[in-house]
């Protein structure tokens, strides 16, 4: 019987995840660069930590099981509950504001397409203690930078909750997140629907539609007209001022909503081409949690970027990884593998460990692309030296080990 990896899974094979790492190590580059500090959360969780935040509805979309304590367990489907448990339990105390970074699979059971896995990836940015516009500049700016530095150039749009839910203040909190919800979706026809069922007045229903559908230079301005003076305005004025100042071009766009209840002011998403309908790459925003897990009402800002995504279309690449082989003869193994350690301090070095002759080995070294040889023969250890062999001229020469430290070296460096 052959054995296959679950559907949504994938496996990474060497070259696939030295672009991996070297992609998550640029992200954790800019990250702590910012000040932000790196954190990691279990694998599982307690299930009531995501149906608290997301409702019942969220089981039939995540791996849950009972341990054999009989509690209900849950394979993480997102991070960001699991950072706000861990501060409401460990940190609540400590000076603000907290600013943490994580790399982590998650685990969803939903159906697999492009960019889009059981078993995923996110990298992402908290905030915890600052609900000032500031905190929410700094994020977003932080997001493009990471995503720069990752190759990859995508669409900033921004926009603010509070704006639209001042139009639904006297609607019932739990039909607000319906409305929230159909918006997010771009559902117009499913939002129609539901206005009708809740008889909204025809004055608010028209300004939503408008409100929703504002995009572009005008948007403020329009917007002040629909809903008048308020903070949250005033609020999303002085972040756009300062997203000015970090120098990000973005588009307003009060569409959008992310349809959940827990975010509460900014929230952004970020979007590229060359991944069909699911474009997006990043998002997050403004929300309170803490005191949903047991915590302290706490302001915070966040977002979540999509790894998975980002790798489908990212531009950078790490470095060609150098490789050398030590080639050597049955009488010299045990003199090459001392020579062998040595390189390893330098440079990514092969020994055979199959017991391969001589021209074998060479022909290995072709295999896996090797850019040089160092060949470990009696002679050339009588003279104190080896033979280095230059796989792509041909060229060979005989060097002490150390002058082929010093050439590896030199090699891998440019």
């Amino acid at each position: 019987m052959e054995l296959q990896r679950p559907r949504g899974t994938r496996d990474f094979l060497p070259d696939e995840m030295a672009k991996r790492r070297y992609i998550e190590n640029k992200l954790r580059e800019a990250a702590t660069r910012w000040g932000y500090g790196e954190i990691k959360t279990p694998t599982f969780e307690n299930i009531e930590l995501f149906t608290l935040k997301s409702g019942e509805g969220i089981l039939g979309e995540i791996y849950n099981f009972k341990d054999k304590g009989d509690r209900e367990i849950a394979l993480r489907p997102e991070l960001t509950a699991p950072v706000v448990r861990m501060y409401v339990e460990e940190l609540q105390k400590s000076p603000k504001p907290l600013k943490f970074f994580y790399f982590d699979n998650c685990f969803r059971y939903e159906r697999p397409q492009k960019g889009r896995f059981r078993e995923f990836f996110q990298f992402g940015v908290e905030i915890i203690g600052s609900a000032r516009p500031e905190s929410d500049a700094e994020v977003i700016a932080l997001a493009v930078e990471m995503l720069n530095s990752a190759g990859v150039k995508g669409d900033l749009h921004v926009g603010h909750l509070g704006i639209v839910r001042a139009l639904l203040r006297d609607i019932q909190p739990e039909h607000q997140s319906r409305i929230m919800r159909l918006v997010d979706k771009k559902d117009d026809k499913g939002l129609e629907e539901f206005l009708d069922e809740l008889k909204a007045p025809d004055e608010m229903r028209g300004k939503l539609f408008r409100l929703i559908g504002l995009r572009g230079e005008n948007a403020v301005h329009e917007a002040r007209e629909l809903v008048g003076e308020i903070d949250a305005m005033s609020q999303f004025e002085m972040l756009l001022d300062l997203l000015d100042v970090y120098g990000l071009e973005y588009q307003i766009d009060l569409g959008i909503t992310r349809g959940l209840d827990y975010y509460t002011g900014m929230v952004f998403e970020i979007y590229c081409e060359g991944l069909g309908a699911q474009n997006q790459v990043c998002g997050g925003g403004s929300y309170r949690l803490a005191a949903l897990f047991g915590g302290e009402d706490t302001p915070s800002t966040g977002y979540a970027i999509g790894f998975d995504r980002i790798m489908e279309i990212c531009e950078a690449k790490p470095a060609e990884i150098k490789r050398i082989v030590v080639v050597s003869f049955d009488d010299t193994r045990k003199e090459a593998i001392v020579i062998a350690n040595k390189l390893r301090a330098h440079v990514s070095t092969y020994i055979d460990v199959m017991g391969r002759k001589f021209k074998d080995q060479i022909s290995y070294a072709n295999t896996i692309g090797a850019s040089h040889v160092v060949i470990v023969g009696k002679n050339e250890l009588d003279a104190g030296k080896v033979a280095l062999k230059d796989m792509r001229t041909g060229v060979q020469e005989l060097v002490t080990v150390e002058e082929a430290v010093g050439r590896m070296s030199f090699s891998t460096a440019t």
